[in-house]
This record gives C-alpha cells, sequence and structure tokens, in this order.
C-alpha cells in the first residue's frame, strides 16, 4: 500500500528503486536515486496515480524534480508515461516544470535528460551538480 498523508506520497529509496517524494501542499514531485525496481510497473503505479490525482484535482502548478542516475529500460518506459500526463496537462493549461538534475561526471544522464527534453514542449530544465 502507498503511504500517503494528506495526499502526500512517500517511497524510500532501496537499493534499485529512488526514493520518492510527492508533496501536495507544495506541488513538487521529487525522485532521487537508481531505478531498476523488480516490478517497475507497480512501483511506478504509485507515481502514476499521485500524478493523476494532482493534476486533475490540484489547483496549483507541478514541479517535478529528478536525480535519477541510472534508469533501466522499464524505468524509461515508466517516466515516458508520467512526462505524457503532464504534456497533457500542460496543453491543457496547467503549469508544469521538470528539473533533471544529473552529476557532472556522469554524462549518459544528462543525455537521456537531453533525450526526453526534446520530445515535450513544457519546461525542462536540465542542471548538473558535482565537481
Amino acid at each position: 500500500m502507498t503511504p500517503v498523508h494528506d495526499n502526500n506520497l512517500s517511497l524510500a529509496a532501496t537499493q534499485f528503486s529512488p526514493g520518492v517524494e510527492g508533496n501536495w501542499q507544495t506541488g513538487r514531485l521529487v525522485m532521487i536515486g537508481e531505478s531498476y525496481p523488480e516490478n517497475t510497473y507497480e512501483f511506478f503505479a504509485q507515481i502514476v496515480r499521485w500524478t493523476e490525482n494532482f493534476l486533475s484535482h490540484a489547483d496549483r502548478s507541478l514541479e517535478l524534480e529528478l536525480q535519477l542516475s541510472y534508469l533501466n529500460t522499464s524505468s524509461i518506459r515508466a517516466m515516458i508515461d508520467i512526462f505524457d500526463l503532464l504534456q497533457e496537462a500542460a496543453d491543457d493549461g496547467k503549469s508544469v516544470n521538470v528539473s533533471w538534475l544529473y552529476d557532472s561526471r556522469n554524462p549518459r544522464a544528462s543525455e537521456l535528460g537531453e533525450e526526453f527534453k526534446e520530445d515535450y514542449s513544457f519546461p525542462f530544465e536540465i542542471r548538473a551538480f558535482g565537481a
């Protein structure tokens, strides 16, 4: 069962899945870590459901912050599902924004962010951190 308190989402990071924090009041959804869970659909279904609910019922913008150092193919597909939801919301006039943060020592993470960004028209920022 998804730990939800006052419409917030909180999933602890594991060796195989990112930590996820969805804050209904601030309109922020943050994912940090690596993503290659055993059951990708089950893991991401919770995040997709929270995102759908927020976009349908909240009257404020949604900020998605991603700091994902690795995603397997199934996780990439799930992220596309989330980005598609954001695009639909943006097309309907809702304010959405993605911040893709990557370690400057991991150029593949930057490239993946760029690949995602080129498929969507909502604001999508890509920033490096680290030395």
